[in-house]
């Protein structure tokens, strides 16, 4: 496997950006599109794979010390492990973006800043990639949520009508979950989730850039995704999955949710967007500029 040392990594991830910001902006919506929907695909994965384990999530400590030898309905683990099965199996959607070169906003939020320093493009034409590859996110996102929301989240009748499935009520379960930010500490919450997921995000960019082979990409982005999901960490992208999932299966189904759209966007996606954007550009970006920046001007 071919390691490259840090000023390269750097260097090149400002080169990536360069590249990006000067995609047509159809390009960057139709790439923001493939990788909305691969993010979602991981967390449509997620959220599967841990209905069985999630059952100790909603428990207190004292019931958890309690049934800890017992079986339980539907499987039992502790709280931790649910989020490690949660972490495991998520970082399927980043490693099909940076593998097929589909365009994440939240990896954008470090790359373009990185091509602004390095190579001195404008900072007009990372505003444009982050708004145009945003959209195709969502776009993404939510069709990915609709394909699981009449799909495996519910099974239909002779007549049509939908019942949830064991899937879609932790579907729904993540979906109230995650928009019960409120007020402004809330909102500060859902920001500081924001940052620290964005700043594992974009290491774990970094790491797919340093590794030139497939393994070595996939060990070196799957780590870093893995442990801000098991953190309990927000991701904007993913939540314009698990939140339109859950609202879309609560509706066709008739169930009852703590949620709806506007409580999406205001106590959740746009807290966790700007916690994004500080974490990508901040943490990751100006620091590794200004940590290599005469190194990098020694490559030139």
């Amino acid at each position: 496997m071919v390691f490259h040392p840090p000023v390269a990594i750097v260097a090149k991830a400002g080169d990536a950006g360069k590249y990006k910001v000067n995609l047509p902006a159809w390009n960057m919506v139709l790439r923001g599109f493939m990788s909305g929907a691969y993010i979602a695909m991981g967390g449509a994965l997620a959220t599967v794979c841990s209905t069985g384990v999630a059952y100790a999530a909603s428990l207190t400590p004292a019931q958890v010390a309690m049934n800890m030898t017992m079986a339980q309905p539907g499987g039992f683990a502790s709280a931790g492990i649910a989020q490690l099965v949660l972490g495991a199996v998520f970082p399927v959607g980043l490693i099909i973006t940076v593998l097929t070169g589909a365009e994440l906003f939240t990896g954008d939020a470090m790359l373009a800043p990185l091509a602004a320093f390095i190579h001195k493009i404008s900072w007009a034409q990372v505003l444009t990639l982050w708004v145009f590859v945003y959209i195709g996110n969502f776009i993404g996102s939510v069709t990915w949520a609709y394909i699981m929301a009449n799909g495996p989240f519910v099974t239909f009748d002779a007549a049509g009508i939908a019942t949830i499935t064991a899937f879609g009520t932790r579907g729904i379960a993540i979906a109230g979950a995650k928009t019960g930010y409120v007020g402004m500490m809330g909102f500060y919450s859902a920001f500081l989730k924001g940052i620290g997921c964005n700043w594992l995000v974009n290491l774990a960019i970094l790491l797919g850039i340093c590794a030139d082979d497939a393994a070595g990409k996939f060990f070196g982005i799957w780590f870093p995704i893995m442990a801000f999901v098991s953190s309990g960490l927000e991701h904007s992208i993913a939540n314009m999955y698990f939140i339109p999932a859950g609202i879309m299966t609560a509706g066709l189904t008739g169930t009852a949710i703590k949620t709806d759209w506007i409580s999406m966007w205001m106590q959740n996606i746009i807290p966790v967007t700007l916690g994004n954007i500080v974490g990508g550009l901040f943490f990751v970006g100006i620091i590794y500029w200004v940590a290599f920046r005469k190194e990098i001007a020694a490559l030139k």
